[in-house]
């Protein structure tokens, strides 16, 4: 396994190889590690406060065979906190700030692809909160990118003027039923958002707040490996 940050990209980012790619170490090359990586390739997108190392071992408990591509959020809450994009106050977002970032990650996660080469047809976005809403935000505004989306405690970012078709879109959902932060309305607004797009939502409650809990986690890694296009 090899691991690259490649700073022509605009974002603090990891790149990991899959496991399986060991004769893909000091590959440069593009076109042959385009070549090389079929595999599922993960784009970890943090919580508010994160950075790009904190989704790692999830993402290994998901799927230790994956490649991950790991970005820092580009903006700071009070200066200190990295997010994927500003809000007004909690649970209100600059729309036209989340939209900008929507659209320049997700140009970030194109370029990623012809740098390391990975097949953007195999690409799951796993989010949690801050990184779950930017992810849903893809899926609204730029869903060529994801092929599919594991989101941990997601709400509403925004209302695309034209609903996107996400037909083809697998999309997994856990929230929590006591969670203080985002209403219970609020995740079920966004899934019936996702089901009028036409995408295909596995909806899973926990009872649980906010934080992230260990048999959530497994149902989405059952829930992962059941994905036929994989």
């Amino acid at each position: 396994m090899s691991d690259s940050n490649n700073p022509q990209l605009g974002f603090i980012h990891r790149f990991i190889y899959p496991t399986n790619s060991n004769d893909l170490k000091g590959t440069r090359d593009g076109q042959k590690a385009r070549e090389k990586i079929s595999s599922t390739t993960f784009l970890l997108l943090h919580g508010t406060g994160g950075n790009e190392e904190d989704l790692i071992s999830l993402a290994y408990e998901l799927d230790q065979s994956a490649a991950i591509l790991s970005p820092r959020g580009k903006v700071l809450e009070n200066g200190v906190a990295p997010r994927f994009f500003r809000r007004l106050t909690e649970g209100v977002f600059d729309v036209e700030d989340l939209k900008f970032r929507t659209n320049e990650l997700a140009n970030f996660v194109k370029n990623a692809s012809n740098t390391y080469g990975f097949d953007m047809d195999h690409l799951i976005a796993v989010g949690y909160s801050n990184g779950a809403n930017i992810a849903s935000s893809m899926l609204l505004l730029r869903p060529e990118v994801l092929s599919a989306a594991i989101l941990f405690r997601a709400m509403v970012p925004l209302l695309p003027q034209v609903l996107p078709d996400l037909t083809n879109k697998h999309i997994f959902m856990s929230s929590g039923l006591h969670d203080p932060i985002i209403p219970k309305q609020e995740t079920e607004r966004l899934i019936g958002l996702f089901k009028k797009a036409g995408a295909k939502v596995s909806l899973h409650w926990q009872n649980s707040g906010h934080e992230l809990r260990m048999n959530e986690i497994n149902t989405a890694r059952e829930w992962l490996s059941n994905l036929a296009f994989l």
